[in-house]
């Protein structure tokens, strides 16, 4: 699996934005575990909704290209 050199969203691995995509690549961590995690820990924490960080994730994090893959 390629891993992003930077935080950004996943070209390979996106569902709706590639946030969770880009986070499980620049961490070598599988793409569904990621996912999965982040749906636990959203339903988990009622002090900031999940939604919330995933949308502010996706407008501050830069998509990928191919030169952002080591």
């Amino acid at each position: 699996m390629a891993k992003l050199k930077k935080l950004h969203r996943s070209r390979n691995h996106h569902m709706i934005a590639g946030v969770m995509g880009g986070v499980a690549e620049y961490f070598g961590w599988s793409p569904t575990m990621t996912r999965i995690l982040f749906v636990i820990i959203s339903s988990v924490s009622a002090a900031v909704p999940g939604i919330l960080i995933y949308l502010i994730l996706w407008l501050i994090m830069p998509k990928a290209n191919e030169s952002s893959y080591a």
